[in-house]
């Protein structure tokens, strides 16, 4: 029998925990239900910004999923942001520990070929990581973009997004329209060159991507997507797909690696 894969999930941090009110992991619990549910092992992944550590972890893992949270340092994709955009920036708890954090362990998903499953701020973050830009603000920079910043409806299909044909996601969902829910005010801007676009919503703002054809190689298994499908699992069975999809792929890297 084999044992499940080992997936491991890239936190936030919050700046007061429930210990003692320390700087704290902070991660949704849908994450892993949704790998759990799907048939995966979930494990938080450690802080810190050791190579040593993150390289370590990348090791022992079948796949890794980066997932959403504050902004990203916009010093990592642009520099001199106008003032009026600068203030739209979200401060973050830990100075851009994160920031450091996921970029060393993106760098290591690739020197280690893991399969990647990147939610939200971590498919922002990938394509940074990969030489890409952001839109720092959808509002200011789109201003006829729909609202993408949907907290209210955090937990429902607020829109749709349109999937390029034979594209992995059109493929796990078996459709071209995919209902998704929206919480986010930035977005990708120009895309890595590893990277295409793969999904879009009418206003044109990238809500899925993946490796191009020729970068293939790079990794066995590459999604990243703008919306948040761990928290529609329990209701809609194409964003369960989505999980079990990731979970299966990293099941696959894990036996062809035994």
């Amino acid at each position: 029998m084999t044992e499940p894969p080992l997936i491991l999930i890239s936190p936030s941090i919050e700046k007061e925990g429930v210990e003692f009110h320390d700087r704290s992991i902070s991660l949704s619990e849908a994450y892993p239900r949704a790998v759990a549910h799907a048939g995966g092992i979930p494990l938080a992944l450690p802080v810190g910004t050791s190579r040593e550590l993150m390289a370590e972890c990348v090791r022992r893992a079948d796949g890794i999923l980066l997932t959403g949270g504050d902004d990203i340092e916009p010093g990592l994709y642009g520099n001199g942001l106008p003032t009026k955009l600068r203030r739209t920036v979200g401060t973050t708890p830990d100075g851009g520990e994160r920031d450091l954090r996921e970029l060393i362990l993106i760098d290591e998903i690739f020197r280690q070929r893991k399969p990647l499953l990147a939610i939200c701020r971590g498919h922002q973050l990938l394509n940074v990581a990969l030489g890409g830009t952001l839109i720092v603000d959808i509002p200011t920079q789109v201003p006829k973009a729909i609202n993408h910043s949907r907290m209210d409806r955090r937990s429902e299909k607020v829109h749709e997004v349109r999937l390029t044909r034979q594209s992995l996601l059109s493929k796990i969902i078996g459709e071209r329209i995919l209902g998704v829910n929206s919480t986010h005010h930035q977005a990708v801007g120009r895309v890595a060159e590893p990277l295409q676009v793969t999904g879009t919503t009418d206003d044109g703002i990238v809500e899925s991507m993946e490796l191009k054809s020729e970068a293939a190689r790079l990794l066995p298994f590459l999604l990243a997507i703008q919306f948040h499908p761990e928290r529609l699992t329990d209701r809609y069975a194409e964003h369960g797909a989505i999980f079990c999809a990731f979970t299966q792929a990293c099941a696959l890297h894990r036996k062809k690696n035994l």
